[in-house]
């Protein structure tokens, strides 16, 4: 399964709040054996979302769109989500009447426009907040509170799957530069992805999706670098 993770809001690009949703669902995402093979930011723009969700959603198995969710002027995900598909914004029975009756709130409590989805919409329910989620086909709409995206998403992750994969990772005790040979080699002699992050030491990150596989790349490595200690 790929997908397309699409974060919305002028706060983020304008370094006011951290992008933490985006790295979240990746891994979450990952950890289902989801392939994840777009992460975008975008302003609170209705064109630009409903350009950019029409053409992920050709291009993807599912999009997840996070943030802009609510009835304040700057909340535009829902109303470029319509828009993307050619509907219209209305108003849902059953977003109205799970607010009212787990919410704990009454109809003339909401602000205008709360509970307005795209026609047709699946509504998703906020256990943690107010703005309802949804989904238009195999795009999901999540909040940007991440309290809210997270539970909204537990209840929907079983959704998500892929082929499972198997990580493990070694930190080698040597320069980037100098393991190249190794991480080619590797490459070469095992069906695994490798990754290479410097730091304190280089963590080599060893994916794959047969165990035995990783393990045996993992092996070969530790028998030709200098590993300073094994994180998993």
């Amino acid at each position: 399964m790929q997908v397309a993770v699409v974060t919305v809001g002028d706060e983020i690009l304008a370094g006011d709040t951290v992008n933490t949703n985006a790295s979240w669902l990746c891994a979450r995402l990952a950890e289902r054996g989801v392939d994840v093979e777009r992460v975008i930011t975008l302003p609170d723009r209705v064109a630009d979302i409903a350009r950019v969700v029409n053409e992920y959603h050709a291009e993807y198995d599912a999009v997840l769109v996070t943030g802009g969710l609510g009835p304040t002027h700057d909340d535009l995900t829902m109303a470029a989500v319509a828009a993307a598909f050619g509907r219209d914004l209305e108003p849902h029975d059953e977003a109205l009447d799970w607010l009212t009756e787990h919410g704990g709130y009454s109809a003339s409590d909401l602000a205008a426009g709360t509970t307005d989805l795209p026609a047709g919409a699946r509504f998703l329910p906020n256990t943690e907040g107010v703005a309802p989620g949804c989904v238009v086909e195999s795009v999901y709409v999540l909040p940007g509170v991440p309290d809210e995206m997270e539970a909204m998403f537990a209840a929907i992750e079983t959704e998500f799957s892929g082929e499972p994969r198997y990580v493990r990772t070694l930190l080698a005790d040597e320069p980037e530069s100098a393991l190249l040979d190794r991480i080619e080699g590797v490459r070469e002699a095992f069906d695994v992805r490798v990754g290479s992050y410097p730091g304190e030491g280089v963590r080599l990150k060893l994916t794959g999706t047969d165990e035995s596989e990783v393990e045996s790349a993992v092996a070969w490595l530790r028998e030709r670098v200098d590993v300073a200690t094994q994180s998993e």
